[in-house]
């Protein structure tokens, strides 16, 4: 049965992640629930991601083979582009790269109304910046330096006038775990969240003309009374299937007059870090200083001596175990890993969803899969924790650290006596989820190290990409930094796809005098 087509509005966009999730569901039926008619993203880096997945969107019948040359590197972007000038400008109206504020709001007003076409059914998504909320219009607050300075309760604000302008039937919006505990003036600032997006106009200062909203939890299905525990709205993803421990605030909102009550996600298991990225290649980290060849590196990193170790861990109750590994003969064969790798491997073998939309077959070449630089010293803490990780099934603690491999901050001590940063050194351990992937993989790499001691090393884009769930075929835009930084902002694809499908059921659900 055909399934109509709903509008999406995504907006502080990043990389695609949410969109991603929306435009990919299609409910069994070959044609997407969700067409993304508008994008906004700030980020220029961020954007280029966007625009490209927005670019691929546009042809009906698979990616063109263009696309892969251009990931192996045989075209530029620019001549991509060029080829396919149409599908360029389809996507040149929909990924959007602006800002909204004061001075874009009457052009992005006018630019969702455009895109809507006077469709009443559509979707608002997106999560802005959360540090500053949400005393927006509160005239307490209007005499704080801070507050004025501060552009991120204007973007809060333009959040508002959106749901204002536009009255969506219904809106998600998505933000991080630490709404839950941040306060302001001694108010928890997820309170007044809550109040200010059941009744967006009255946040404002506006009349509120019968414009409000009902707010649910995508976790446990049920509507949110005044008085609700802020906590039914933390969505777990690894209990729906995400291969990482992510916990983000996740508010749905259907507004009044329309008689629809969302379902909820549906618990199940997440694979392993093991099971979704083990199959890529091998590689090895380089050295951020000095000469990097074979012989400096390998000389680093098995430069810890398996007698020291047992030495200054006298006691442990693994060090028998641990001084096996470190003695292993086949350290030698690292010194053999490339640093990178565009081999694209076999799909994996283990059975789940997520790996439905992760594989493509049509990539012969992998994108993103080249280990950073580490100095030598963190170059040798990665080999000894993922080695104490491979014996003892946990990332170590810095107190399970020999003094020697401890690195020289001024919190070590108070780390190591489990105080603060007592777990710097984080293994991303195989055969469970993962830790949450943030954007702070982007400045170093000590709580994303890989569980293979051979490889010793941090995660790569496309592992960190995989353990988020996009798919294979996602290029991510700019420097290195930058596509890090994408991928620990964005949100899950996989998780996402869920909850296109609870937003398209409550659109079917609408009755046509519902607008």
């Amino acid at each position: 049965m055909t399934r109509p087509e709903y509008p999406v509005v995504d907006v502080f966009a990043g990389p695609g992640g949410l969109g991603e999730g929306f435009a990919s569901f299609d409910q069994g039926t070959g044609g997407a629930r969700f067409d993304s008619v508008a994008s906004i993203e700030s980020d220029e880096h961020s954007h280029r991601t966007l625009h490209l997945r927005h670019f691929l969107r546009t042809f009906e019948d698979g990616y063109p083979d263009e696309y892969y040359q251009y990931l192996k590197g045989e075209l530029s972007l620019l001549e991509l582009y060029s080829r396919f000038p149409e599908n360029r400008s389809r996507a040149d109206a929909t990924a959007l790269l602006m800002s909204l504020g004061p001075e874009s709001h009457q052009t992005v007003r006018k630019l969702i109304s455009a895109k809507l076409n006077g469709r009443s059914k559509w979707a608002l998504v997106g999560g802005p910046p959360c540090q500053a909320y949400s005393l927006v219009g509160r005239s307490r607050m209007m005499g704080d330096p801070a507050f004025a300075t501060d552009i991120r309760h204007r973007l809060y604000q333009e959040y508002l006038k959106i749901i204002i302008d536009h009255a969506p039937p219904v809106f998600v919006m998505e933000n991080v775990k630490g709404l839950l505990s941040s306060r302001i003036n001694g108010e928890l600032t997820i309170g007044l969240i809550l109040s200010d997006l059941a009744r967006p106009k009255e946040a404002l200062g506006q009349s509120a003309n019968g414009l409000g909203y009902r707010l649910y939890s995508l976790a446990q299905g049920q509507m949110a009374e005044p008085d609700a525990d802020p906590r039914l709205f933390l969505v777990h993803a690894e209990q729906f299937g995400v291969p990482q421990a992510r916990h983000r605030m996740f508010i749905v909102g259907i507004r009044e007059d329309v008689p629809v009550r969302p379902n909820r996600l549906q618990p199940h298991k997440p694979p392993s870090v093991r099971q979704t990225i083990g199959n890529l290649p091998p590689v090895r980290s380089s050295l951020s200083k000095g000469e990097d060849n074979f012989e400096n590196w390998s000389a680093v990193s098995e430069g810890i001596d398996p007698v020291y170790v047992r030495h200054m861990l006298n006691g442990h109750g693994v060090i028998g175990d641990l001084f096996d590994s470190l003695s292993f003969d086949g350290w030698n064969e690292r010194s053999q890993l490339p640093r990178s790798s565009s081999y694209y491997p076999d799909p994996s073998t283990h059975r789940h969803p997520v790996f439905d939309h992760l594989f493509d077959s049509r990539l012969d070449v992998l994108d993103g899969h080249e280990a950073r630089a580490h100095m030598a010293s963190d170059l040798k803490r990665y080999a000894y924790a993922a080695s104490f990780a491979s014996v003892t099934g946990r990332s170590p603690k810095l107190a399970d650290f020999p003094d020697g491999l401890l690195p020289q901050h001024r919190n070590v001590e108070l780390g190591r006596r489990g105080k603060m940063f007592a777990d710097r050194f984080r293994v991303q351990l195989p055969d469970q989820p993962s830790t949450t992937v943030t954007s702070h993989i982007s400045k170093d790499g000590h709580y994303y190290i890989h569980y293979d001691p051979l490889q010793c090393r941090s995660l790569t884009v496309r592992e960190a990409a995989r353990l988020q769930t996009f798919p294979d075929n996602y290029k991510f835009e700019g420097p290195r930094t930058a596509q890090y930084h994408q991928v620990g902002n964005a949100v899950p694809p996989y998780l996402a796809r869920q909850i296109a499908a609870i937003i398209a059921e409550v659109l079917d659900a609408m009755r046509d005098g519902d607008t």
